[in-house]
C-alpha cells in the first residue's frame, strides 16, 4: 500500500549497513521570555512562511516593526504558559524515546528552524559524530510550503554548504501514516473520556487546524487537502459522531483558510450543543496554540457563548504509540532508501 510516506527528497542513496542520524526538524520557540521579539523577528524575515509588501529588500525593516508591535501580545501568551515554549523540551524528549526505541544504528538529533539548535549547529555535531547519513523527518505530519517546506530547504542549504558529503533522505509528509492515526485516534478516545458517559457519545468533534492565507492555498500548496485526508480518516474510525473542521491562528488582514472555530463555538451555541472536544491535527506537541490559543482563549470563547464545556484531547508529544509511530516510519523509509 502506498502512503504519502514513501515520497522522498534527497541526495546520494542510503544504506542499511550505515549508521543513519534520524533529524527531527520542528519549528522552535522562544526559551524565555526575553527572547520572543527575536523570535518573532526571525519568523517574519522568512519569505518560505511569509511574504511581506514590498519584496525581498523591505521584508527584513518590515519584520522588524512587526516583531517589535507583536512582542508584547505574544510576551504575555508565553507568560500564561509558563513562561516559555515547550516545543524544544518536547522535540527532544521525542528524540531520546526515538533513540531508545530505534537502537545504536541511529542516532537522533533535533533541529529547529527559528531557535537553537540551528542547522549549522546540527550538521556540525553530525559531522563530528562521524555519521555519513542521515533521514530528516519534519515534526510536521501534513506538509505546508511555510513549515515543512522552509524548513526541509534551510536543512537542505545548510548540508549543501557545511557537509555535501553527507547522503539524506527526506520524509516530506506522513498525514495518513497509519500509525500516525492510530495513535491520534487514541487521543480521541482519552478526550471523550473527560465528558460523562450518558453524554460522551452525543460529544461532537472539532477538528482544529493551523490556518493558512488563502492565496497560498490557491497557488497549489498541499496544506489543506493533506489535513482533510487526515481528518477524514480520524472520521472513518468514530462512525455515526458529528465532527467540523476549523482553523486557528489567524492574525492580519489577509484572506485566511476558514471557518473560524470561534465561528463553529458560534454554530455550537446556536444549536444548543454546549460540550465540545477539540482535537488539533497539524501539532504533535504542545506549544502555544494548543496552551494558549485553545486552553485559555477558546476555552473562555465557549463558556462565553454559553457552552458547558470545552475539552482539548491531549497533544501526541511523547505518548508511546506516538513514539512507536515514528520509529516505524524512519524504519520503514530507510528500508524504501537501501
Amino acid at each position: 500500500m502506498h502512503h504519502a510516506a514513501d515520497s522522498s527528497l534527497g541526495n546520494g542513496s542510503l544504506r542499511s549497513d550505515r549508521k543513519t542520524a534520524l533529524v527531527l526538524l520542528n519549528m522552535g520557540g522562544p526559551e524565555n521570555l526575553d527572547e520572543v521579539e527575536a523570535y518573532l523577528y526571525r519568523l517574519f524575515c522568512d519569505r518560505h512562511l511569509i511574504r511581506l509588501p514590498g519584496g525581498p529588500l523591505l521584508q527584513k525593516p518590515l519584520a522588524r516593526l512587526i516583531s517589535r508591535r507583536r512582542a508584547p501580545k505574544s510576551r504575555e501568551h508565553y507568560r500564561q504558559i509558563g513562561g516559555k515554549s515547550p516545543l524544544l523540551d518536547w522535540s527532544e524528549r521525542q528524540a531520546r524515546a526515538l533513540q531508545s526505541r530505534l537502537g545504536t544504528s541511529w542516532q537522533t538529533y533535533v533541529l529547529m528552524r527559528y531557535t537553537a539548535p540551528r542547522s549549522q549547529e546540527v550538521l556540525w555535531q553530525i559531522r563530528n559524530d562521524g555519521i555519513e547519513q542521515a533521514l530528516v523527518l519534519p515534526l510536521y505530519p501534513q506538509y505546508a510550503e511555510a513549515t515543512s517546506g522552509s524548513s526541509i530547504a534551510d536543512f537542505q542549504q545548510a548540508a549543501a554548504t557545511l557537509f555535501p558529503e553527507l547522503a539524506y533522505a527526506v520524509i516530506p509528509q506522513w498525514y495518513d501514516w497509519p500509525a500516525y492515526l492510530d495513535a491520534l485516534a487514541a487521543r480521541i478516545d482519552e478526550g471523550l473520556q473527560q465528558f460523562p458517559a450518558e453524554r460522551r457519545g452525543e460529544v461532537p468533534l472539532l477538528f482544529s487546524a493551523h490556518a493558512m492565507p488563502q492565496k497560498v492555498v490557491d497557488r497549489g500548496d498541499p496544506y489543506l487537502g493533506q489535513v482533510l485526508a487526515t481528518v477524514s480518516s480520524l472520521v472513518q474510525r468514530f462512525p455515526e459522531r458529528e465532527w467540523h473542521l476549523g482553523f486557528q491562528s489567524r492574525s492580519g488582514p489577509v484572506r485566511w483558510t476558514g471557518p473560524a472555530l470561534t465561528a463553529l463555538l458560534d454554530k455550537f451555541a446556536k444549536t444548543g450543543r454546549n460540550e465540545v472536544l477539540v482535537v488539533p491535527v497539524s501539532f504533535v506537541s504542545d506549544h502555544v496554540e494548543t496552551l494558549y490559543e485553545i486552553d485559555i482563549e477558546l476555552r473562555a470563547e465557549a463558556l462565553q457563548r454559553g457552552l458547558r464545556q470545552l475539552v482539548r484531547s491531549p497533544s501526541l508529544n511523547d505518548h508511546d504509540d506516538f513514539i512507536e509511530a515514528l520509529a516505524e516510519l524512519a524504519r520503514h523509509h530507510l528500508s524504501l532508501c537501501c
